[in-house]
């Protein structure tokens, strides 16, 4: 009979004190979810009562417990030499017989005739802590063959139990005085060096927004993802939309991955590992196929709702069956815990010279000293508080991580060992960083950002910056006025999403073009047509992977306006088409090739009359092919479309009969068009706009400049414009009673409701449908509304 192997097929999530967590889920998920397609490659575990078979036949258990009631537990300063001493008295103890023949035989039952493939990872647990996680903290040995082999490593993971990191991490979260043990899972191998492997979460590892499953991928070996060395792919799936059975990916990223980590075999010798450059042709291809991303974030959700809460899983595709396996899933342990009714705001005030950027990890800033680092072993030279700059980080790292104050690394994407590790210390962190370690200097004191955006930006000094705290919980949301917000920066919109809001009143399409596409839409429609040259180049290197790089301009919009339209759905989304104006288009790569120069920009070509004229008629016709795959691809029906600065009624039906040519029909698939009013003829007529729009959104500022005759780009009048004016007021307040009276609904955008308690009363009892605020002034707007009086009967302007 066995007494220390359990086989995956007998394993369950209850067998967690035997086997560890890692072996627990894997024969949990191999007993349990094979009948919903997911595989899990087969293999068995040696289970904790055979460590301890093995400690005791070498008479081990008092020296490791003298060994650890040694250490300097406060500065940990002779940890590496009793790690070291720990190790070798296990890699040197013998493996008794009758857990040799046991390992042996499994191994034989599992490859069947001849030896196989196998990976060997370490699965710890604590005695009277079944729960307790030590993810990443314990060796693994991937392509093991044959019994010598598998003995062997079977013997390496025992002696992990006493790695630097791995005593530490017990010290550090009140293990060191309990009972460890290791259990080693043998498990087949799934060639995946033949293919691409990767990471997932059942949630977005950035915010902890609930609806998103994110995958990350490279090719090869997956370890080049949790050791941060290289670049992934990422792939964003919105579950509600893959419920339904819509294009799913609100958003795609290529990575670099630069390295890939293959099997070489060497014939009659053991192979090896090694780490080579990607060809390429690889480096610019993405490693899933749309088939592969959403079978894989079916089998995430799947998981994630066999477990009851969010997952951090592992995957791989084996090359050589041309399958896709789950190799690992335990639960996500950093946002899936955090409070998201406390959210504290970082906002930069004044900064110095950007040294470099990268992925911003988590939403904190941080100052500091920067210790360029090439290894851990260099960790004397670091002191609470500094910056710690390196390559990459993998394991090896944790213990000189946990005193820096920020993370910079020249490699790695947000599924990387030092991103892990980042949000589990709650420090910023910036990865996939080019350059790090040659621009910025060591002992320099900088500044890193991550509270930017999905950008994360070193700054060379100190840089100024104001903190928020904020207990959601207090806020109460009002029903009436809605109170809504103002977005523009997708990265931005998972976290908004915690906010108190009733949906997004205002989705800016300007930043996103400029932050993301960069280059004028009709520069790409005509891009063969371009002289070679600066612009055609730089436009050539931002759409490099798209031939048709009006494809590109479509994909890249959709994307931006997905995500914000996916982090509030189902709440309302009002996307405004573009509102450049000719200058602010000029600026655009390209743009000064296709922009007439106007004297007065403010009063000229802008808004709904570029739409039909043929300077812009085809890019418009972009700007609704983007709208309509978020709504009708993607199943993101909250999305409605707002036209700007539109002068008149007969210019409002060109733009609806346009619209409807490319695509988007009012009405269809329940799309709403709304008008911004902020020309005093929307006010005038607001009943005749109201027959051909759905509603209005007061722009405030427009309104406010076209009613005093005010050119708000002008510094010279600049100090006459006011939002409080009498007339600015009876404008507006005239809008309101009109809509109403037309029976269309009326919202406002602007910032004098959060700055002005009075003029949100002045809105509130004239019964606006809602009012949207940016961002950094939603809560005291809602304030605002909160303190002001019930409508009254009448309000006399």
């Amino acid at each position: 009979m066995k007494k220390y192997i359990k086989t995956f097929s007998e394993i369950g999530i209850g067998d967690v004190p035997e086997v560890g967590g890692k072996n627990a889920s894997l024969g949990e998920m191999y007993c349990r979810l094979a009948d919903r397609g997911i595989r899990v490659p087969d293999g068995f575990a040696v289970t904790a009562a055979g460590f301890d078979r093995f400690v005791r036949h070498n008479g081990l258990e008092k020296s490791l417990s003298g060994l650890i009631q040694r250490l300097d537990k406060d500065n940990f300063s002779n940890l590496s030499a009793l790690g070291r001493e720990a190790r070798e008295l296990l890699l040197s103890g013998e493996v008794p017989a009758d857990l040799f023949g046991e390992i042996i035989q499994a191994y034989r039952d599992l490859c069947g005739k001849g030896n196989c493939l196998v990976a060997v990872r370490s699965s710890a647990t604590a005695e009277d802590m079944p729960d307790a996680s030590f993810a990443g903290q314990h060796e693994s040995y991937l392509h093991i063959t044959g019994e010598v082999a598998v003995i062997e490593s079977v013997r390496k993971c025992f002696a992990s139990l006493y790695t630097d990191r791995a005593i530490k991490y017990r010290q550090d979260n009140g293990y060191g005085g309990k009972k460890v043990a290791l259990s080693v899972g043998v498990q087949k191998m799934v060639r995946s060096d033949k293919a691409y492997a990767g990471i997932g979460f059942t949630l977005e590892p950035e915010s902890g927004f609930r609806d998103i499953v994110h995958l990350s991928g490279v090719w090869g070996l997956g370890e080049n993802i949790v050791q941060g060395a290289v670049t992934p792919d990422e792939f964003f799936i919105f579950k509600p939309a893959l419920l339904q059975g819509k294009h799913a990916i609100i958003r795609k990223m290529l990575g670099k991955k630069e390295k890939m980590l293959v099997y070489r075999d060497s014939g009659s010798q053991a192979g090896e590992i090694v780490n080579l450059p990607t060809p390429e042709a690889l480096q610019d291809s993405y490693v899933l196929a749309e088939k592969e991303i959403f079978t894989l974030a079916g089998w995430a959700m799947e998981i994630e709702k066999h477990y009851g809460r969010p997952m951090d899983i592992e995957w791989a595709k084996d090359g050589l069956t041309d399958e896709l396996f789950i190799v690992q899933a335990r639960p996500e342990t950093v946002q899936s815990r955090r409070n998201i009714s406390r959210i504290k705001e970082y906002i930069v005030t004044a900064k110095g010279e950007c040294l470099v950027q990268g992925q911003a990890v988590g939403e904190h800033i941080a100052c500091g000293r920067a210790r360029l680092l090439a290894s851990p072993e260099e960790d004397a030279q670091v002191e609470e508080g500094d910056i710690i700059v390196t390559d990459v980080t993998s394991p090896d790292w944790d213990p000189v991580l946990k005193k820096a104050a920020a993370i910079v690394t020249n490699r790695g994407g947000r599924t990387s060992h030092a991103s892990i590790v980042a949000r589990e210390l709650g420090v910023p962190a910036i990865v996939g960083a080019t350059g790090a370690t040659e621009r910025i200097r060591d002992g320099d004191i900088v500044t890193v950002s991550c509270c930017e955006g999905r950008t994360g930006f070193v700054y060379k000094g100190t840089a100024a910056w104001r903190e928020n705290t904020i207990d959601l919980s207090q806020v109460r949301l009002p029903e009436h006025p809605k109170a809504m917000l103002i977005v523009g920066d997708p990265g931005k919109a998972f976290e908004l999403s915690f906010y108190p809001n009733s949906g997004v009143g205002l989705l800016r399409m300007e930043f996103i073009i400029t932050s993301f596409i960069k280059a004028h839409p009709m520069a790409l429609i005509k891009y063969n047509e371009l002289k070679e040259g600066p612009v055609k180049t730089s436009i050539g290197q931002l759409s490099q992977h798209y031939k048709d790089k009006s494809r590109w301009f479509i994909d890249e919009l959709a994307s931006g306006i997905a995500t914000i339209a996916a982090a509030f759905y189902p709440k309302e989304v009002i996307v405004r088409t573009s509102d450049f104006k000719t200058n602010e288009y000029a600026h655009l790569l390209g743009g000064e090739l296709f922009e007439p120069v106007e004297e007065n920009p403010m009063l000229g070509f802008r808004g709904a009359s570029r739409y039909y004229h043929d300077l812009y008629r085809e890019a418009f016709r972009l700007e609704c092919a983007a709208i309509g795959k978020v709504r009708d691809a993607m199943g993101l029906t909250n999305l409605k479309v707002m036209i700007p600065f539109c002068r008149t009624v007969e210019e409002g039906k060109k733009v609806l009969a346009l619209m409807e040519e490319y695509g988007l029909k009012r009405g269809s698939n329940g799309l709403e068009v709304y008008v911004m009013a902020e020309i005093p003829s929307n006010v005038l007529l607001a009943r005749d706009f109201a027959e051909i729009f759905d509603g209005f959104s007061i722009g405030s500022n427009d309104l406010t400049q076209l009613t005093l005759g005010i050119d708000r780009d002008s510094s010279i009048v600049a100090g006459l414009f006011n939002e409080q004016d009498r007339a600015a007021r009876k404008m507006i307040g005239n809008m309101i009673t009109a809509a109403h009276e037309a029976g269309a609904k009326v919202g406002l955008c602007g910032q004098a409701p959060s700055d002005f308690p009075d003029f949100t009363e002045f809105l509130v009892r004239l019964d606006i449908d809602s009012i949207s605020f940016n961002p950094d002034a939603l809560l005291k707007g809602i304030a605002n509304i909160n303190k002001a009086e019930q409508p009254a009967p009448e309000y006399i302007l």
